[in-house]
């Protein structure tokens, strides 16, 4: 009954279609297929191999930025302790000078404060040495006479002692 439909047509060519086809199948599995498989199996190792390596170069790269950004981040260190270091020393520094400037001031003024007193201490000495002598020859010509020794004295201290007062009331204004 499908025979004679036709939708089935046994015939030798069919048969040898069927042979040809299942050889070409075994020729096929048993010599291209593997090469295909080991080809494609190659490519595929190749591309593993290749991804690999990509990856192990972008560690190594993240590895070495790391490093490189803690380099720079120990140079910045570096900087900023070299540059505290250069204020803290010049502020010392200025610090030195500074109280070597007060220093000298301070001995200058104390060394003119010196001498001013002894200037006045020789003008006073000098004044009253005058003074003695001025008083001599005034009492001399007002008593018209000499003085004896010790009322000579008495009178020179007595004056020296007023112009002392004198100089010393002076000398505070």
């Amino acid at each position: 009954m499908y025979l004679a439909a036709g939708l089935l047509d046994l015939s030798a060519s069919f048969f040898a279609e069927v042979i040809a086809f299942v050889l070409m199948i075994l020729l096929l599995g048993r010599w291209v297929y593997p090469r295909i498989i080991q080809a494609a199996e190659g490519r595929q190792r190749q591309i593993s191999e290749q991804l690999e390596a990509a990856d192990r170069s972008r560690q190594e790269a993240e590895e070495r930025l790391h490093q490189a950004e803690a380099q720079l981040q120990a140079a910045r260190g570096q900087a900023s302790a070299l540059l505290e270091g250069a204020g803290r020393s010049a502020d010392q520094l200025r610090a030195e000078m500074n109280a070597r400037a007060r220093e000298e001031a301070q001995r200058i003024a104390e060394s003119a404060r010196r001498d001013i007193e002894a200037e006045r201490q020789r003008a006073i000495d000098s004044v009253r040495g005058e003074v003695a002598d001025l008083v001599v020859a005034a009492t001399e010509k007002v008593v018209g006479e000499s003085l004896d020794d010790q009322r000579h004295r008495r009178l020179i201290a007595d004056a020296i002692s007023q112009v002392g007062a004198a100089v010393g009331k002076d000398g505070q204004n």
